[in-house]
């Protein structure tokens, strides 16, 4: 089996999560720099903040890097053209299915890795021409599946030719080694380096991280068919305890509309939505994206 690194042109086996409001082109470019592959999320952008960050990101770094497209944006479209006209030579997806988009990429020389949270969406997207999925389990911060990276990863690995790359619930590398155990060629991280250095988030932010424990998480949305993993505060534990009592979509929205990037620009913890996997546990203190990472592959290395 190929390594992720070998796959990519990277030093590492690992990818940067595209996480929306915090994955910038600036971050995506020290992440590259520091041997992973970096990656812009595009969710929260528009046309011309997207073009903005990739421009941002090739004048940093020469090492390959990717752009997240959530599929659910209201500009995909524009932005699935965006990608190609810039040369980007990597993408990431999230939240839907690029097969419409698949035959330009292709053409382009793109590198399609879409996030599946079930085996049966993986065959699916291999037979539409993915060259690779991250098998992303509900461990993971953000927007989650019901199945966990233990029992994901191999199942998808079992029902596709194509490379797997596990990511949910890792953070060191006693998890990178269970997630090559387990079948996958390299792994996709971003909780833990919500607390680098590098990672534009507010210190706020990075410092509820450093005091949460594993349990410190909640998912909203489960029932209305939405499920995110945030940190517990005012504003998660209400809208739960809304959900539970029947609140309607707008009633709910009032909780959540806005309040990531509240949590990201403005450091409000207390209604923030603060994303987080259940790694929480594992941070202790802000430290280098590059020291992050080379300790996740410690042991390959």
């Amino acid at each position: 089996m190929k390594m992720l690194n070998e796959i990519l042109g990277t030093k590492y086996p690992v990818i940067q999560g595209g996480m929306a409001n915090i994955a910038t082109g600036a971050f995506a470019a020290a992440c590259s720099e520091a041997g992973a592959l970096g990656t812009i999320g595009s969710g929260g952008m528009n046309a011309e903040s997207l073009r903005k960050e990739i421009g941002i990101c090739q004048s940093l770094t020469d090492k390959p890097f990717a752009v997240n497209l959530m599929l659910m944006h209201p500009q995909a479209d524009e932005f699935a053209k965006i990608i190609e006209e810039m040369g980007v030579k990597f993408v990431t997806t999230g939240a839907g299915n690029p097969g419409k988009y698949m035959e330009a990429w292709k053409k382009a020389g793109i590198f399609v890795m879409p996030v599946v949270a079930a085996p049966i969406l993986a065959k699916h997207l291999e037979d539409l021409g993915a060259d690779a999925v991250i098998a992303e389990g509900c461990e993971s911060g953000g927007h989650v599946g019901e199945m966990t990276t233990m029992t994901l990863v191999p199942q998808v690995c079992d029902a596709v030719k194509i490379p797997v790359i596990a990511a949910g619930g890792i953070a060191d590398h006693r998890q990178f080694e269970a997630a090559l155990a387990l079948g996958a060629c390299g792994v996709q991280v971003g909780t833990c380096l919500l607390a680098s250095r590098e990672c534009p988030v507010h210190e706020n932010y990075k410092n509820a991280l450093i005091k949460a424990k594993g349990s410190d998480t909640i998912v909203t949305g489960r029932i209305g068919g939405t499920p995110v993993r945030v940190l517990k505060n005012t504003m998660s534990r209400e809208y739960v305890r809304q959900e539970k009592l029947g609140a309607g979509k707008e009633e709910l929205e009032k909780f959540t509309l806005g309040s990531l990037r509240r949590a990201v620009f403005d450091g409000d913890v207390k209604t923030g939505s603060l994303m987080s996997g259940q790694t929480c546990g594992q941070i202790h203190e802000i430290r280098p994206a590059a020291e992050i990472i080379r300790d996740i592959v410690e042991v390959y290395i």
